[in-house]
């Protein structure tokens, strides 16, 4: 139940959709209740004409009774018509009296459908921002052990399930009541001999239901997890389908998919059957009761022991068939009340993974100007399976400076260079910027301090200016055309279908790999940064593209504080200082000339890649 009443807490102003449901439901349980009641009046008028022309001139006292409902009928026919009314006066007034009463019912069923449909779909809105927002806040590591696909189905598939919780919730609690309490009334107004034979009936049907229900909470939360495993595998296949065909592995990933697919059919084949299986359930037990009401009901007609006459009964019966039609919804919104609380408990499951990267609880201290220096004290990381990644790091980055990271792969330096910007959090020691921690300072206020390019590029679904503008989403037109012009990247763009807007494609296939990182270096440049870092910028490009993309880095560099880490040692080699890094260990320090005549690991590098 708690899962239920945080889900629920999504739907806030609850009274805004709530106050307006009750009183829609409430009338369109009377309506409809009024319809089948006006049947005994329409049977006495064809089969018992005598009980409906008795003249009524006085308006008779209210009372919950089928007799009160006749004589007012006879008092409004007695004022309108007087006292020559006849059979077909009254059939007149009472198909217009439940032409009107079917016409209210609906309406006022419609604006019930109409607000719980604005509940649910604000509902799911909010639940979506709150999810996405809360996920785009989460630190890297968490997307380094999470599983998209996983995300993408508790964002997506899970959310949208919710919805029952949310929407049967309503319903359950007012429109099905409002009409079993409105068809209870009435029938006991018939005949309280045959609604008590009744009240033996409905208790049953609720706990054969109700253990039907009861069984399908748990499949539903397996049915949810081999969801989010599907698409897992889904967005893995698909954003891995170059590799995928380059191996000949699609038989592979084709079993893959068909063995979890396979998975979750099953599951969910067994849900459904359950679920199914309540809605004919309590049709035929409702049946298999009406026919006993039909014996007991013509014993008492026949008797002659009750008040209860022909056309009574038929009410009557025509009543308690309609009864389990709400009974009926209760036990589905039940069914899927539980699919929603397992659906639910995963998106509130990610709802409450909080980051462990954020400004501190005051805000911080705004970094508006970088004034000094980037240093790296004492510095050791782990990532959270306990493998230290670096030891003991220790060096200054002074304004101005371009300072290179080098070293044998899976040294350290990314991960180095990534604990600047906050992608991660020291383990042991700190890194002050101006003298200040860097976990001192607002978390926005640092990153916008900071461009990284990176080897990776990262580009969007979008059109060439969009994925400039990211770095300054108030840049003009001309401030993104002299940055890409800077990144010796408007030739090429020029030379596109739509210049500036053409669309890229996913992941900006639609460009070379020189083309790509040029873009995202006139990113780096509209974003105007004071500390840039730049992660093996060129080191997956040919050499005319890393010419261009050299020459657009000369001039991004110009005048800003540098991190480099390089693969490439030719492009380092005006650097200011240059630390080697070995196995998570600073092992050499200082400039390419001085480490060359030091004889060390990075004259061995060079050596290797025959750098003069």
């Amino acid at each position: 139940m708690k899962t239920y009443w945080r889900l629920l807490s999504f739907a806030r102003p609850l009274g805004r959709y709530a106050i307006p449901y009750f009183f829609y439901t409430l009338f369109y349980a009377i309506f409809n209740t009024f319809n089948f009641v006006m049947i005994i009046p329409l049977l006495r008028t064809l089969f018992d004409q005598s009980a409906m022309m008795e003249a009524v001139t006085v308006a008779p006292t209210f009372r919950v009774s089928i007799d009160y409902l006749t004589e007012l009928l006879n008092y409004w026919l007695f004022k309108l018509y007087g006292s020559e009314y006849n059979t077909m006066n009254i059939l007149v007034i009472l198909a217009a009296f439940i032409t009107i009463s079917a016409l209210l019912s609906n309406v006022f069923r419609y604006l019930g459908q109409r607000t719980v449909e604005n509940l649910r779909i604000n509902t799911l809105q909010t639940i979506r921002n709150q999810v996405f927002d809360n996920v785009m806040g989460l630190n890297l590591s968490f997307f380094s052990s999470a599983r998209k696909g996983d995300m993408m189905s508790r964002i997506t598939s899970d959310v949208q399930t919710v919805r029952f919780c949310i929407v049967n919730t309503l319903q359950v609690v007012f429109r099905e009541p409002f009409l079993i309490i409105g068809y209870i009334v009435a029938m006991v107004s018939i005949s309280w001999q045959l609604s008590l034979f009744s009240i033996i009936y409905l208790p049953l049907i609720a706990l054969i239901i109700g253990s039907v229900v009861k069984k399908l909470r748990h499949p539903a939360l397996k049915a949810q997890q081999n969801f989010g495993e599907l698409t897992s595998v889904l967005d893995e296949s698909l954003s891995g389908v170059k590799v995928i065909k380059a191996y000949n592995a699609e038989g592979f990933f084709r079993g893959k998919f068909k063995a979890i697919n396979k998975k979750y059919s099953d599951i969910s084949r067994r849900m459904m059957y359950r679920q199914q299986m309540a809605s004919p359930m309590s049709e035929f037990l409702g049946i298999a009761a009406a026919a006993g009401l039909l014996i007991f009901g013509g014993a008492l007609v026949l008797g002659g022991q009750s008040t209860l006459d022909g056309s009574g009964f038929i009410a009557y019966i025509a009543i308690f068939t309609q009864i389990t039609r709400p009974m009926r919804s209760f036990t589905d919104a039940f069914a899927n009340i539980n699919q929603g609380i397992a659906a639910g408990g995963r998106v509130l499951e990610l709802l409450d993974t909080k980051s462990n990267i954020t400004s501190p609880a005051d805000g911080g201290i705004e970094l508006t100007e970088f004034k000094e220096s980037i240093e790296f004290r004492n510095v050791t990381f782990s990532y959270e399976d306990d493998k230290q990644v670096l030891s003991n790091i220790n060096f200054t980055v002074r304004k101005g400076q371009t300072v290179a990271l080098v070293g044998p792969s899976g040294g350290g330096k990314s991960t180095t260079s990534d604990l600047i910007p906050r992608f991660y959090d020291v383990t042991a020691g700190d890194i002050l910027i101006d003298g200040h921690s860097i976990r001192s300072y607002n978390l926005s206020s640092l990153r916008k301090a900071m461009g990284i390019v990176s080897q990776e590029t990262i580009l969007f679904n979008d059109t060439i200016e969009n994925n400039i503008r990211l770095g300054n989403d108030t840049a003009t037109a001309e401030d993104i055309e002299r940055a890409a012009r800077i990144a010796n990247a408007h030739d090429f763009i020029m030379e596109s279908s739509e210049g500036y807007q053409t669309n890229i494609g996913e992941r900006g296939t639609k460009l070379s790999g020189g083309q790509r990182q040029r873009l995202s270096i006139a990113r780096a440049i509209l974003k105007n940064p004071e500390i840039l870092i730049l992660d093996e910028a060129t080191s997956a490009l040919d050499t005319e593209s890393e010419k261009l993309v050299q020459e657009a880095l000369d001039k991004l560099l110009s005048g800003r504080t540098s991190v480099i880490i390089a693969h490439r040692l030719s492009t380092i080699k005006n650097a200011d200082k240059i630390i080697v890094i070995e196995q998570g260990k600073i092992v050499e320090e200082g400039t390419h000339t001085e480490l060359i005549a030091n004889g060390g690991l990075y004259a061995k590098l060079v050596a290797l890649q025959q750098v003069n």
